[in-house]
């Protein structure tokens, strides 16, 4: 099965309980970690990054909404993944030091899979700073997804809470397709999910076609790779960037345990891999020693699908060594370092009621 029409049946389950080439071995050592929750009250929470003011920023993926469009207006996502109906109900929110939040942008484009997979929310998918401006990676909009006149992309944050469209990369990947779409579950306006800025650029990741762009601050949008040409539908979601790039994949449902993997990425878009043996991978991270860190949103024993309270933070030093920091977690979705030197999850990061998201803060012993 395919992750948009699986990943919603995890729903069901939710509603009724309130750096040198590894492979992760079966078990792994433990680090002892203090995991506390630091913020609460998001809309499905996504990426997340600390700013230059030393405050944490939060993309929300919304609460979708009852507009939709139809196939005389543009190409749809397939049933049952579609149709697809959406709203304005996205944001990004800024979380202080004392772990309150505010809203600083609101009114982003935010849509859901239809009812009968569970209404799976995409929104605002990622935040990153260059400099002092804030930009953001959209995920939820787009004719097919329900909001006409809408364009998934990259949009800058305004001081004053406004945002201006900077690359349009629904019109890309149609104008762009990669080698291998996977056709029960395309969507023509991609469902990016994470992205990482890189000496002035932007790179994000789109797991549903498959591929890693560059998207400069002037709008110009170039393919690093084409993640489907050499590894089909892997389902690529988690970037980060340590010297190289390196990306997670999430993989398709049932999910099998260490059957994913970490790809090494160079700027000349060759893939390596780098860690394997990985399981649901949507988050990676780099410590300030080098050491890589990988959130698995489940983990389980036997085939299964997005679980509550199975996530997990791993971590893989240079000699390939790996230890569970944290488990246990509610359905986290992305992480990031703080300039504390902790690790901060989205938690609950689909399938809770509105404003059940939080941001979880891993204490780290050493």
């Amino acid at each position: 099965m395919t992750r948009e029409r699986t990943i919603t049946l995890v729903f069901a389950l939710v509603a009724t309980l309130g750096a040198v080439p590894a492979t992760v071995a079966a078990s792994t050592r433990s680090s002892p970690a203090t995991v506390a929750v630091f913020a609460t009250g998001f809309d499905n929470p996504r990426g997340l990054t600390f700013g230059p003011d030393g405050n944490l920023y939060v993309a929300e993926g919304g609460r979708g909404g009852s507009m939709m469009t139809t196939a005389a207006q543009c190409e749809q996502v397939p049933a049952p993944v579609g149709p697809y109906s959406g709203g304005f109900t996205a944001r990004i929110s800024r979380v202080s030091a004392s772990g309150v939040r505010s809203t600083i942008a609101s009114g982003l484009p935010s849509s859901q899979t239809s009812p009968a997979l569970g209404s799976l929310v995409s929104g605002v998918a990622d935040v990153q700073f260059i400099g002092n401006t804030l930009y953001a990676l959209l995920a939820g909009a787009g004719c097919s997804h329900g909001l006409a006149g809408t364009v998934n992309g990259i949009i800058r944050v305004n001081a004053n809470g406004t945002a201006t469209l900077v690359a349009d990369l629904s019109t890309f990947i149609q104008n762009h397709p990669v080698a291998h779409p996977n056709a029960g579950d395309f969507e023509p306006d991609g469902t990016w999910y994470s992205m990482v800025a890189v000496r002035g650029d932007l790179y994000a990741v789109e797991p549903n076609h498959g591929e890693v762009d560059r998207v400069s601050t002037s709008g110009s949008i170039s393919r690093l790779v084409d993640v489907s040409a050499s590894q089909g539908h892997a389902v690529p979601t988690a970037i980060a960037y340590h010297g190289n790039f390196f990306v997670g994949n999430l993989g398709t449902f049932p999910i099998v345990a260490g059957t994913e993997k970490v790809w090494k990425l160079n700027p000349g878009g060759h893939l390596k891999t780098w860690a394997s043996g990985l399981t649901a991978v949507l988050g990676l991270a780099f410590d300030r020693e080098g050491r890589l860190y990988v959130l698995e949103n489940t983990t389980c024993a036997v085939p299964c699908f997005p679980t509550p309270n199975a996530g997990k933070v791993l971590r893989v030093d240079r000699n390939g060594n790996v230890e569970t920091i944290a488990s246990g977690l509610m359905l986290p979705t992305a992480m990031t370092f703080g300039p504390d030197g902790n690790i901060y999850v989205s938690t609950f990061g689909f399938g809770g009621p509105p404003g059940a998201g939080s941001i979880t803060k891993i204490t780290l012993s050493d």
